[in-house]
């Protein structure tokens, strides 16, 4: 649904807007693995997580609008705030209460309003809406949209620029804007490149869909990996089938440990990363993920409130 030449024309288009993130070894995680682990810095991405790539894609295929607007649990709203500041439009981001304040002042100081509304991402999206039908503002989901899901798969491509043979990508799953785009680019260069999914026991949304078959909706409750909660929409028409038909294995871990992976990539790798990002890290360290084969794991975010990182690598948390 979204191709290889899809991906490759959002990389042309964005070049210049993104930073192309640094990858390296893992020592403490590939003896853990059983094989070599690399260690995808997105967090380092302009605006602290890899959100921007589809953001800019997006808003760079723009006409006259309005302005911008979205619902997000906090990383795609700053990307999106960014993209719309440098094209010189408003832009409203609409959140629910869960989002953690320190997004919502990331958002603010990029000169965009975040506006929350009520508990869940569907309340968020209503409004979102709204603003679409009555104000004229473009509407750009946080995922299931071809040109979001085409600018985060320009991540998949630079992945194997870097690690030419890497065997596995490791993937945190939400709405499966990043897992679509990255495995449409890897697995076309690739085919028997494995990608692995992984999220949260708590509220993940794209897994109970996949288990039921079709988007359902889920309770969003409080998690470490809060960028990884929200609904992924009833309508979904992208995503939900890509993540399904890209997708090789899902992993989910546990508030435990993804705050394992957390403390760990900060005192083993000098990584600072919000939980989303840990997923990963925490799956190997739990034994859940091994590596056959040369395996990235993609740092999704470094957008964590400093205050709880600190007390999470204390081991206060």
């Amino acid at each position: 649904m979204v191709s290889l030449e899809d991906i490759r024309a959002a990389e042309d288009r964005i070049r210049g807007m993104v930073r192309v993130t640094p990858i390296k070894s893992s020592a403490s995680l590939s003896a853990l693995a059983g094989g070599s682990v690399w260690l995808k810095g997105e967090h380092q991405q302009l605006t602290g997580a890899f959100k921007l790539r589809g953001a800019s894609n997006a808003v760079a295929r723009l006409g006259d609008v309005a302005g911008v607007t979205t619902a997000s649990t906090g990383n795609h709203g700053r990307a999106l705030a960014h993209a719309a500041r440098a094209r010189g439009l408003p832009a409203i981001i609409c959140v629910s209460s869960l989002v953690p304040q320190n997004k919502l002042d990331a958002i603010a100081a990029l000169g965009a309003e975040a506006r929350v509304i009520g508990a869940s991402q569907d309340a968020a999206f209503a409004e979102a809406r709204r603003l679409q039908r009555d104000e004229g503002f473009a509407l750009i989901p946080p995922f299931d949209h071809a040109d979001v899901i085409a600018g985060q798969g320009t991540l998949g491509l630079e992945i194997l620029d870097q690690i030419p043979d890497a065997a596995a990508i490791a993937v945190p799953l939400s709405g499966g804007g990043l897992l679509a785009g990255v495995a449409a680019a890897a697995k076309a260069l690739n085919p028997g490149i494995r990608i692995i999914g992984l999220s949260m026991e708590r509220g993940a949304a794209m897994a109970t869909s996949l288990k039921a078959g079709h988007p359902v909706e889920v309770e969003e409750v409080e998690t470490l990996a809060d960028s990884l909660g929200g609904g992924i929409g009833q309508g979904n028409h992208l995503t939900f089938p890509m993540v399904r038909d890209l997708m090789d294995e899902l992993i989910l871990v546990t508030e435990a440990e993804i705050a394992a992976g957390i403390r760990h990539l900060a005192l083993e790798d000098g990584e600072t990363v919000e939980g989303a990002a840990a997923v990963g890290a925490g799956a190997v360290l739990a034994g859940k993920l091994r590596a056959t084969g040369p395996m990235v794991l993609i740092l999704s975010g470094g957008n964590i409130d400093p205050a709880r990182h600190t007390a999470i690598v204390k081991g206060e948390t």
